[in-house]
């Protein structure tokens, strides 16, 4: 994900507002491996800032998807999360705690697929699942 200053720029060259609401947001969101769910931001960014609105949060995060500065990702657990890792990455979820993290696949890119039946790849996701450090 790019630098909160980058990303200001890269709104207003989208023609996107830039409030402080979202100024923070880019913040959190900088370098966070955590993979939040909107709610686990909102209460974080509510503390920093209160009277933030959910909705902020997930207008902004669906821009920054929509950007590419994020993805969405599904580990099974309910709720979407936000990678702003968009290297070519899979994940690893603790079926305990939920944690997810990063992880690198050498090769996945070059699995050969059985099956597919006329359909087209465009990605590949790996998901693991385990129990991390804590849980185990």
């Amino acid at each position: 994900m790019k630098s909160p200053t980058e990303l200001t720029e890269a709104f207003r060259a989208n023609g996107l507002k830039v409030t402080p609401q979202r100024q923070l947001l880019f913040r959190l969101m900088h370098g966070n491996t955590m993979h939040p769910t909107a709610d686990a931001l909102f209460s974080e960014a509510s503390v920093q800032m209160p009277g933030i609105s959910l909705r902020t949060v997930y207008q902004t995060l669906t821009d920054l998807a929509s950007m590419g500065e994020l993805r969405l990702i599904d580990v099974g657990a309910g709720a979407v999360r936000f990678d702003p890792n968009v290297d070519d990455h899979h994940h690893v979820v603790c079926q305990a705690c939920g944690d997810v993290r990063d992880v690198y696949v050498a090769g996945s890119h070059e699995l050969r697929i059985d099956g597919l039946n006329g359909f087209s790849v465009d990605s590949t996701s790996i998901l693991f699942h385990g129990s991390c450090a804590r849980c185990a």
